[in-house]
């Protein structure tokens, strides 16, 4: 037990020790370490900053902070005696009274020639070198002074330390190292009187904010650029003036002693040298800035000679990669490197090497855009570099081609030269980046006034027309500038782009669009005039009022917007499988300009599509109708009076319940259509989105449906967008009116058929007309001649039916046809319509069982029965006068869908097997309704670049719609059928 009890003590003591050792820790850990900030210029004159603290350190005895403010120096007349000692990094020591001055190494002390300076060093006049060594590097004990010799044949001068002679500038004379009156001093160079005018204009003209500035970069350096130049032919001085130009953005105007002046000037007076690379624009020396100013030039140069390669998309002699070059310069200009295109340096804006190197890859439209901020420009930017852009064309020694660049700034006497249409361009060559140099005003060392940036770069492709094997004319480089007035640079920023383009002449593709159009649009004209002169015989008029117009008008809005359809549809059909699948680039995609034409077409078609649709609802929901029920009232025997001898029959009334069912089986078909709009929808949605059929619409030539996240994804193209979306919803729709069609009503219901069949068995016949002397009439008149029966006789009337024990249901005797288009004469409608203005009702019972205002008037029930009397007594010939003959159409009638016969004594009634009555419901005008729902999801697309969202108001829209005809159907069939709208169910 003690032993027990003695191990729990000391376990007990670990745990304590331990917990106690894990609270420091903790408290180790979360403890926050803080450091004051301290810059170099925080420190003071007797202190330096000390970068492995990161704070302010004292200097020694006898010591003050050096220029840097990173260390300690000596005071002036101390010399430095040890490097590393205990009591800091430098120990000084005062020099003796014989030895007052300091060396210039710092390290010694010796006896001057002449006076000190405030560093307490040896100085001499100018001209002498200071000597304090001899040839062995020993210190003397006294310094000199030497005397340069300034005259020939030595010509020497002491350099910029002061400690040796050496050869003065060239620029000099001959005689003397010294620049007398009257040659001109500038920039470090003698230039002789009379070799240029030193009244030069140093301004740098910012347009965009409508004022200049005097650049202190363009006094300092202006001049002697110019006169180097001129003067000496010095490459780096010619290529600085070209600079100076280029800043000034390739600017000309009458003002000749501004830097483009002044470089145009030299150019102008070196035509005699020989041209560089045979190329006439660029002269020996010089930088080559412009392409001449010839009219037309433009044109010339960019449409005239293709580029010697040929680009292939795939199989063997795949090539797709653009290689570009630049030639890059300083601002002195200095030769720095040749550096390919790609990663930063004409790209502004961050983003992964993958992303970036799409933009040269041909036929991959490419976009980027980005705000970066002033500050970030400042620091990033410091100098201005130039670049003279190449494309390697291959070859065995490596051909370059230059590159035309289009300045949108550049002006010529005050007015954009290149903002217009390409026969006024000026093209250049040579742009920058960022331009933080010449808007200082005051000195170089101060803050910019204005910053200049190349807030917009795109390179242009434009392919040859009619090439098979994928050859393009020169590429052009365009590139816009913002003056950027600087005001607070931590909170300004700058929009910046950089895009690649492709684009081909559309003339081709254009011309035949047109024809298509036009001859589509003729034949439209014909079937409006056709379908114009069908109505007029359907509505018994040979009158060309406003109406006759103003339905040509609707019926060519229908024609013209299938033709446009058409024409667009097979437009984006071409694009997507022509540039998609092609292996030598033959077609390029049009530039979103070129597109605004097409997105013109597909408006108009839906705009005019629309206003077809409108009409043929408005139709539907106006059209005639009634119900005949060919039912009589059957005598049923009364029981007998007692005392009598004969029995009475009374006459049974004829069931509604028949002609209500009917009713609601009409209303029903009101709506119904050869596809599922919400399959439509979800389908097209399926192939979209989530199989990746919307990629097929990017601006690349690849046809895969994946991407891959971290791939760039080019922007879309409005023609291929349409020409997918398109396609898809209409193969979509086609494959279920075809499985709706040939399947679903074949083996599943035919609802039109079993409608037919519905008005056999209830007895009941169905007269529609859908204009004045036209229609569609369904013969329901059963054969049995009784539809109001028991389940056990209508059981056998059917067995006798499909056992042919009695007669067939067709109108015409050994007949099954029970459908006819029919055309009535005038009579025959002038008796309609008055018989029907006495059914026409307003006020309906609000209640099933109001019994106090559910009773008809006594005269609409006189006017139903009067009308059912009168079709009755139509259909079985009982009206001699208003007679009707049954024939077949002809072919042509069928094709033109109009009638070569007029009604005029006797009606007419056509074989209709084909069920046409359809038409004036949704089913019979299927194409109608899958080409507005096409021509409307596209739009919403188009201009919200969703397919989601044009999915979405597609369906509402139909909803909408499918509403309102249903509900006006509904109204409609009430009114003309005296159906009560409470039994509509």
């Amino acid at each position: 037990m003690a032993t027990g009890t003695l191990q729990f003590v000391v376990n007990g003591h670990g745990a304590l020790l331990t917990c106690l050792f894990l609270i420091h820790i903790g408290h180790v850990h979360c403890q926050q370490f803080l450091i004051p900030f301290k810059a170099p210029s925080d420190c003071g004159q007797k202190e330096f900053f000390d970068i492995s603290s990161l704070s302010c350190a004292k200097c020694g005895e006898n010591q003050r902070q050096s220029t840097t403010g990173l260390s300690c120096i000596c005071l002036p007349g101390y010399k430095t005696t040890n490097l590393s000692s205990d009591k800091g990094p430098v120990a000084c020591e005062q020099c003796p009274t014989n030895k007052p001055a300091v060396t210039k190494d710092g390290f010694g002390c010796i006896r001057c020639p002449g006076s000190l300076n405030e560093e307490g060093k040896c100085q001499c006049s100018s001209g002498n070198i200071l000597v304090e060594r001899d040839v062995n590097g020993n210190l003397l004990d006294e310094a000199t002074c030497k005397a340069c010799n300034s005259d020939s044949p030595a010509l020497s001068v002491p350099n910029i330390s002061g400690d040796k002679c050496e050869k003065c500038q060239a620029t000099f004379i001959n005689t003397s190292c010294m620049c007398t009156s009257p040659n001109v001093l500038a920039g470090g160079l003698c230039f002789p009187s009379g070799g240029l005018s030193t009244n030069v204009n140093p301004s740098v003209n910012y347009a965009q904010l409508k004022f200049s500035i005097q650049s202190a970069w363009f006094e300092e350096n202006l001049y002697s650029s110019a006169a180097a130049c001129l003067l000496f032919s010095n490459l780096t001085a010619c290529q600085a003036l070209g600079n100076m130009c280029v800043m000034n953005m390739h600017s000309v105007s009458s003002v000749a002693n501004d830097a483009c002046g002044l470089f145009n000037t030299i150019f102008s007076s070196k035509t005699t040298l020989s041209s560089v690379q045979g190329i006439a624009y660029w002269k020996a020396n010089l930088p080559w800035l412009y392409y001449g100013n010839e009219p037309g030039l433009a044109s010339r140069v960019l449409q005239t000679d293709p580029v010697p390669v040929s680009f292939s998309l795939r199989g063997t002699k795949k090539n797709t990669d653009l290689r570009l070059l630049v030639a890059i310069y300083n601002v002195r200009g200095d030769f720095l490197r040749w550096e390919q295109v790609g990663g930063s340096n004409l790209q502004f804006c961050p983003e992964s090497a993958t992303r970036q190197a799409a933009a040269f890859s041909f036929g991959t439209a490419y976009q980027q855009s980005c705000d970066l901020s002033v500050a970030a420009l400042l620091v990033a930017h410091p100098e201005p570099q130039f670049y003279d852009v190449f494309m390697d064309v291959g070859g065995q020694n490596k051909n370059l081609l230059p590159l035309p660049t289009l300045v949108q700034n550049q002006q010529y006497n005050g007015q954009y030269i290149n903002q217009g249409t390409m026969k006024n361009w000026y093209l250049s060559r040579r742009v920058f980046l960022v331009d933080t140099l010449s808007g200082r005003e005051k000195s170089l060392s101060s803050s910019p006034k204005v910053i200049r940036v190349a807030t917009t770069i795109t390179i242009r492709f434009q392919l040859v027309p009619r090439t098979q094997v994928g050859q393009i004319y020169p590429p052009l480089v365009s590139v816009s500038y913002t003056d950027v007035l600087i005001t607070d640079i931590n909170t300004q920023t700058v929009s910046l782009s950089f895009a690649v383009e492709y684009e081909m002449s559309q003339t081709d593709a254009r011309t035949m669009t047109d024809t298509a159009l036009g001859v589509l649009g003729g034949l439209a004209l014909i079937c409006t005039l056709l379908r114009t002169a069908s109505y007029k015989r359907r509505i018994a008029s040979a009158l060309i009022d406003m109406a006759t117009i103003g339905k040509f008008l609707l019926f060519f809005a229908g024609d013209l917007a299938n033709a446009f359809f058409a024409v667009t549809v097979g437009t984006g059909l071409y694009w997507l499988i022509f540039y998609k699948a092609q292996m030598f680039v033959s077609v390029l995609l049009p530039t979103p300009t070129q597109e605004e034409r097409f997105v013109t077409y597909i408006g108009c078609a839906f705009a005019f599509k629309a206003v077809q649709f409108l009409h043929e609802l408005y139709l539907q929901v106006s059209v005639d109708i009634f119900l005949i029920d060919w039912e009589r009232p059957r005598s049923k025997p009364n029981r007998s009076v007692q005392g009598a001898t004969d029995t009475q029959q009374d006459s049974s009334p004829v069931s509604i319940w028949r002609t209500y069912f009917v009713a609601n089986e009409w209303n029903e078909l009101q709506t119904i259509r050869k596809i599922c709009p919400t399959f439509q929808i979800v389908a097209v949605l399926f192939f979209l989105e989530v199989l990746g059929f919307s990629n097929l619409a990017l601006r690349d030539p690849w046809s895969t449906l994946e991407r891959l996240p971290q791939a760039y994804t080019p922007p879309y193209s409005l023609v291929l967008r349409y020409g997918v979306a398109a396609t898809l919803w209409l193969c979509i729709g086609l494959l279920q009116v075809i499985f709706f069609t040939v399947f679903y009503e074949h083996f599943v219901e035919d609802k039109i058929r079993q409608f037919v069949d519905l008005c056999s068995v209830s007895n009941i016949s169905v007269l529609l007309l859908s204009h004045t002397c036209f229609g569609y009439y369904i013969h329901g008149r059963s054969v049995h001649g009784h539809a109001d029966t028991n389940m056990e006789e209508m059981n056998n009337n059917l067995k006798r039916e499909r056992e042919s024990l009695c007669g067939q249901r067709g109108l015409v005797p050994n007949s099954d046809i029970q459908t006819f288009q029919v055309s009535i004469n005038r009579n025959l409608r002038s008796q309609f319509d008055r018989i029907q203005g006495s059914l026409s009702r307003r006020n309906r019972p609000s209640r099933l069982m109001d019994a106090s205002t559910a009773n008809l008037s006594e005269l609409q029930f006189r006017a139903y029965n009067t009308m059912n009397h009168f079709l009755g007594s139509f259909i079985d010939h009982g009206l001699s006068e208003m007679d009707y003959v049954v024939r077949d159409k002809l072919i042509l009638e069928r094709i033109l869908g109009m009638e070569f016969m007029e009604a005029s004594d006797k009606s007419l009634f056509y074989n209709d097997e084909a069920h046409s009555f359809s038409n004036v419901l949704f089913y019979g005008n299927e194409s109608l309704l899958l080409i507005f729902d096409t021509l409307f999801f596209c739009v919403v697309d188009l201009g919200s670049q969703n397919f989601v969202l044009a999915a979405v108001l597609t369906y509402a829209q139909q909803t909408i719609f499918g509403f309102l005809r249903n509900s006006l159907g509904r109204r409609n069939l009430v009114n003309k059928t005296l159906v009560d709208q409470r039994f509509l169910i």
